[in-house]
This record gives structure tokens, sequence and C-alpha cells, in this order.
């Protein structure tokens, strides 16, 4: 289901979600991953537990982030109905510094996990 529209109230609370930095650098991740947990938002973003999960918990109040249990491990997404809403304002943030560093070190991060979970199924990387 996509958002069509939406009332003034919902807006607001959009709109406010992304007038927050932090909040932004989050949605940006999570625009750019199908989901993430919030250690590894930490990771990426050098925010403490505390920081990362109140603004998670804004995000989810906002409407724009669900989240999924997995065992003990919570992982975060862009709820559906918010997608294209999200993608079109990422579309003239896409070139900031500090978004592409974030990315940067994501994909850092996401390729040291690969390494390891090779290492440990005794995997050798072609390189």
């Amino acid at each position: 289901m996509r958002l069509k529209n939406f009332t003034l109230v919902f807006g607001s609370q959009l709109f406010k979600a992304f007038s927050d930095e932090s909040r932004v650098r989050i949605l940006f991740l999570l625009h750019y991953y199908p989901e993430l947990c919030i250690s590894d938002l930490e990771h990426i973003l050098d925010f403490t537990q505390t920081k990362t999960s109140r603004h998670l918990t804004y995000l989810k109040n906002s409407g724009l982030v669900g989240s999924r249990k997995q065992d003990q491990w919570v992982f975060y997404q862009i709820k559906d109905e918010v997608k294209d809403f999200v993608s079109q304002i990422f579309k003239y943030l896409h070139r900031d510094l500090v978004l592409k560093k974030d990315l940067d070190i994501s994909k850092v991060l996401e390729s040291n996990r690969e390494f390891a979970i090779h290492k440990i199924h005794g995997k050798h990387l072609l390189v």
C-alpha cells in the first residue's frame, strides 16, 4: 500500500521527523538498506544506543518506520506506504557529504561482515 494523500496532522508529523539531522541520517540508511538493526545504525552513525533508540522511537511514532522482531534482534525499515515520499526527499539530498560518508561507512562495515562470515565458514574470498 502506498500513501496517496495525507492529512495536515500526518504531514506535519512527517516534516517534523525530517527536521532533525540525526533522524534524516537514520532514514537515509533505512532508505538505502531494506532493514537495519539498532547496532548497525549505532556503528555507522557513531551514536549511542540511547540516542539511536530515541530517534527510532520518534520515527516509529511519526509513521515513517516500522519494525520486526527476530529472536533478540529488532530490525527497522521504512514503511511501504511512505517509501515513495521518502525516496522523493532523498532525490534532493543524495549528494550531501554527511549522508555520503554514512553510506561509505556502512559499505565498509558490510564488507567486513561479509569477510567475517566467509572466514567463519572456511571459505576463501577472491580479491
